[in-house]
């Protein structure tokens, strides 16, 4: 079932109502639940957060960095006189963040299929690991596919609110074109997102009462103390 941006941002479709089972043979099953919750609450929220309108752009472990061949964060006097106004970096910073909410939102889908499907071989270690411990596990599991699968998003974002800028970034810069653009967009927004979704995933495990589910609260709560 395609999972929409509504649906996304209330929450609901992310969120599969699941009954825990009582018998000792179903213990090891209830953590793979309490997981497979906890990512996808987590991922609910980092993704309502960064489809938002310059959600990426505002959130500093998600933001993208342009290449350094077009201003990016190690660029030298060689880039400064090709991109030459703070306002046009600004610009295609911009423009580029806009594109990777566009990647975003088509990826949400893909994600809560997998933490669905994922097979979780240590469900334990994953419970007693650190912090953002399940969405490592996830982001392993998906290795690039959340890579490839963004790509059409960002191109279409890239084509889409402030294109004029990209193409005379292009234009001025040498050693960079339209698809290598596109694919360094991609890699940063794939992990921009497991940033914010390990960020959420961080905020759930701390306080696990809040999220008001007993399997998560039970399990991390328990967790915590042991």
């Amino acid at each position: 079932m395609e999972l929409s941006r509504r649906s996304l941002v209330a929450g609901a479709a992310l969120i599969p109502v699941l009954s825990l089972p009582g018998c000792a043979a179903g213990e090891r099953f209830s953590l793979v639940d309490a997981i497979r919750r906890l990512l996808s609450l987590s991922a609910q929220r980092a993704f309502a957060s960064l489809i938002r309108e310059n959600g990426f752009l505002d959130d500093q472990l998600a933001r993208i960095s342009l290449p350094d061949a077009l201003g990016g964060e190690t660029s030298g006097l060689i880039v400064s006189t090709i991109l030459k106004s703070t306002a046009f970096r600004g610009r295609l910073t911009k423009q580029v963040n806009r594109a990777a909410e566009k990647g975003a939102e088509i990826t949400a889908p893909m994600v809560a299929d997998a933490i669905q499907a994922v097979g979780i071989e240590d469900a334990l270690a994953v419970v007693k690991g650190g912090p953002t411990a399940a969405t490592d596990f996830l982001e392993a599991k998906m290795g690039t596919a959340l890579v490839s699968a963004m790509i059409p998003g960002i191109d279409h974002g890239l084509k889409l609110f402030d294109s004029d800028v990209v193409t005379e970034a292009l234009r001025m810069a040498t050693g960079v074109d339209f698809a290598a653009l596109r694919s360094d967009i991609s890699s940063k927004a794939a992990r921009g997102i497991y940033r914010a979704i390990g960020r959420e995933e961080g905020l759930i495990r701390a306080n696990p009462v809040a999220t008001n589910d007993p399997v998560l609260i039970g399990v991390f709560g328990l967790s915590k103390k042991s």
